[in-house]
């Protein structure tokens, strides 16, 4: 018996950020992704600025630009969960998967409507040299909606390149 493929539940990753250059890092984390979670497909969101961060180095059609070399299509966004909520209406019979550094996960607790992230998405945290997963933090609040993912760790970081440029 055949399953029927156009109601199969789709699995989708969402990795956001600046991207401020975009880097092989970026792409590592999008490949073991579709890999790891057996994704069907991953948004690469650019922001056009974090508001946790200082202004980007790169305008923003650069970063666009520069992403287009190392993938196909990109999506932009105000903040994570209005697009998170905006992909979830699209994508009613889909389960999301928000894929994000060590590094952002110390600051979680700072984004908009950030309690209601896991009522539209897994969050999934990849390691990054010199960040901790720190597992309790948010342990109350998430308990099973957020996966720590074992990966090896890519020495690269938009703000180190731009420390060379």
């Amino acid at each position: 018996m055949k399953k029927n493929i156009k109601h199969a539940v789709k699995r989708i990753g969402i990795l956001g950020g600046t991207f401020d250059p975009p880097h092989k890092g970026h792409l590592h984390i999008a490949k073991d992704s579709l890999q790891k979670l057996k994704l069907n497909k991953i948004l690469w969101v650019l922001t056009n600025k974090n508001p946790l961060k200082k202004e980007p180095y790169l305008q923003l059609k650069e970063r666009i630009k520069l992403s287009k070399k190392i993938t196909k299509n990109q999506v932009k966004s105000t903040s994570t969960y209005d697009l998170l909520k905006y992909i979830k209406k699209q994508n009613k019979r889909s389960n999301l998967f928000f894929l994000i550094g060590a590094d952002n996960l110390k600051s979680l607790n700072k984004w908009k409507n950030w309690k209601k992230i896991p009522n539209l998405a897994k969050i999934i945290v990849f390691p990054r040299e010199r960040y901790s997963l720190n597992r309790t933090k948010f342990k109350k609040i998430y308990k099973k909606d957020i996966i720590y993912i074992k990966a090896k760790k890519i020495n690269i970081s938009s703000s180190l390149i731009r420390k060379f440029w």
